[in-house]
């Protein structure tokens, strides 16, 4: 049997809610000290004195300042006799109410912008700034993400830096790719398997979803999961419980879902390759990752980036006909090509960058067309210089797209795979004539 504690509070109104809560906190700091090791047991009877009174009970329980449960006696001209529990417990879904739930939507969207802002992205462009804002506002959400982006283009990083500016930041971030394993293995990478479930299945084993519950799983290819297990992933995602491969008992999962893939699901969905319900489950949100032949401002800072801050650091000098032979590069390979050249120059080049450092498919010339013909007259005259020759390319196609789009920059250099910044610092430093992009929007 518990104390119960009386205690008569020095006020003259006991409808007054501003003398009792003043008269409140002397009596709270005195159950403190009188139980200490007792606080999670307490009850405070809501039954008992003014409405005013049993407000502030409320008040004090739901704000925290008083650990208690909270207990309403029943009368009995409102129950029947006998009453099978004349006592109940009142709970109060404070955080239901919208102006709460809208409140602590826009804390967890701060919180979540202060987090990407402390992140080192490595990016300046256009295309790049206007997706890390998306990403930024999906983030602060609990939507499923697909993220559409050529190979090698950082889909996994993209997915990392959102996970890391989420609510589940503190659990794990788990990735699995789906286009690395035959059908069997990835359902049981996916879904986890119990002992005796195929051969080799010596013991259980908890699939990535289980590994990643409070956090967030990143799918990467998902673009190539055969249909089967393509169900089991709907189903996964619609209940939020698996069964294990082999297994009998669901097991629920708490897990962010962020999926990618290089493909076009809608037309897989259209050729009956991709389920379409599974479709509009994971595309809560779509984040298109541009290549990087569309954000060629970034690659000085990607290239700094790799020489300087991953290890071993390393400070080289790149000749400016080395930065121009990589501005011209389409990188089909994207930002994971970039890298794996600049890791090369770490273990090869002393102090500086020469063109003869550059791997060969970044200099090897281009095809030429039949409608080339001056261009490569030019690119193959005598004496002259690979530097040369590239700076004379990009200044004839650049012409040819601007008389081809009447000086219309957006187009030219959608045309041309570059960025509309890009194309304005390349007119001035190539100085090709104004009239060309006369009329440029």
């Amino acid at each position: 049997m518990g104390e119960a504690i009386c205690c008569v509070l020095p006020t003259d109104d006991p409808s007054d809610h501003g003398q009792l809560f003043q008269a409140l906190a002397p009596v709270l700091q005195r159950i403190d000290r009188r139980h200490p090791a007792e606080r999670w047991r307490r009850d405070v009877l809501l039954s008992a004195g003014t409405p005013q009174m049993q407000t502030m009970w409320v008040i004090l329980v739901q704000a925290g300042s008083l650990r208690a449960r909270m207990l309403q006696v029943i009368p009995d001209a409102f129950v029947p006799d006998p009453h099978p529990s004349p006592v109940r417990e009142v709970r109060l879904d404070i955080e239901g109410f919208p102006e709460i739930r809208a409140l602590r939507d826009e804390v967890r969207r701060l919180r979540a912008e202060v987090s990407w802002k402390e992140r080192e992205v490595v990016a300046q462009s256009a295309p790049m700034q206007r997706l890390q804002s998306r990403a930024q506002r999906v983030a602060a959400s609990e939507l499923p993400v697909l993220i559409v982006g050529e190979t090698g283009s950082g889909k996994e990083l993209l997915a990392r830096a959102i996970h890391e500016a989420s609510d589940r930041a503190a659990g794990p971030f788990v990735a699995e790719n789906c286009a690395s394993l035959s059908e069997g293995l990835l359902a049981s990478e996916l879904f986890g398997h119990e002992a005796g479930a195929f051969t080799g299945a010596t013991g259980r084993k908890r699939g990535v979803f289980e590994l990643a519950h409070g956090g967030s799983l990143f799918l990467d290819e998902v673009g190539d999961m055969p249909l089967a297990v393509q169900a089991h992933l709907l189903r996964v995602v619609q209940e939020g419980q698996l069964r294990r491969v082999g297994g009998e008992s669901t097991v629920r999962v708490d897990v962010r879902l962020i999926t990618a893939t290089h493909r076009d699901l809608r037309g897989l969905v259209r050729d009956g390759r991709f389920r379409e319900d599974l479709f509009y489950r994971l595309h809560g949100t779509t984040l298109e990752l541009p290549p990087l032949r569309q954000r060629r401002e970034d690659i000085p800072l990607l290239i700094d980036h790799f020489l300087l801050r991953e290890p071993p650091a390393r400070k080289l000098e790149l000749r400016p006909a080395v930065l121009d032979v990589l501005d011209n590069y389409p990188w089909p390979g994207n930002v994971r090509e970039l890298r794996a050249e600049v890791m090369r120059w770490k273990v090869f080049c002393h102090k500086r960058v020469d063109l003869e450092d550059l791997s060969p498919e970044l200099i090897a010339p281009k095809a030429v067309g039949p409608g080339d013909a001056a261009t490569q007259g030019a690119a193959c005259a005598p004496g002259t210089t690979l530097a040369s020759a590239v700076r004379s390319a990009e200044r004839a196609a650049i012409e040819s797209a601007l008389r081809t789009h009447q000086g219309n920059l957006s187009r030219t250099a959608n045309a041309l795979g570059i960025d509309r910044h890009t194309l304005k610092r390349k007119l001035a430093s190539l100085q090709i004539a104004r009239d060309l992009s006369k009329g440029a929007g």
